[in-house]
């Protein structure tokens, strides 16, 4: 189970983009895509077969899984997540600050 997961809302920590909030479009492996942040430009060759014309194209790189934190909107500042087994035997995510569960 992932501390971070695609559709959260997190905060970047670390790098050029470090305070800007965004939501996780996908996570692969040790990385994730946020939207709108972390934008390169791609120069990309015309795929006729895929209708794909060539030019500049922007979007988002990969950031890496330790460079952001959960956000959460209650305080409204990036927490530190861990892991609770509830008595029905459900594992959830947890904000470590408050106890309170991340997923509803």
């Amino acid at each position: 189970m992932n501390r971070i997961r695609k559709g959260d809302q997190v905060l970047v920590i670390a790098g050029k983009n470090k305070g800007q909030k965004g939501t996780v479009a996908r996570v692969t492996g040790d990385s994730v895509f946020v939207e709108n942040v972390n934008m390169v430009k791609r120069h990309t060759k015309p795929n006729p077969q895929a209708n794909q014309p060539g030019g500049i194209v922007e979007r988002e790189a990969a950031i890496h899984i330790s460079n952001v934190m959960l956000f959460n909107s209650a305080t409204g500042k990036g927490e530190r997540v861990g892991f609770k087994t509830l008595q029905t035997g459900r594992k959830v995510r947890v904000y470590r600050s408050t106890g309170e569960v991340v997923d509803a």
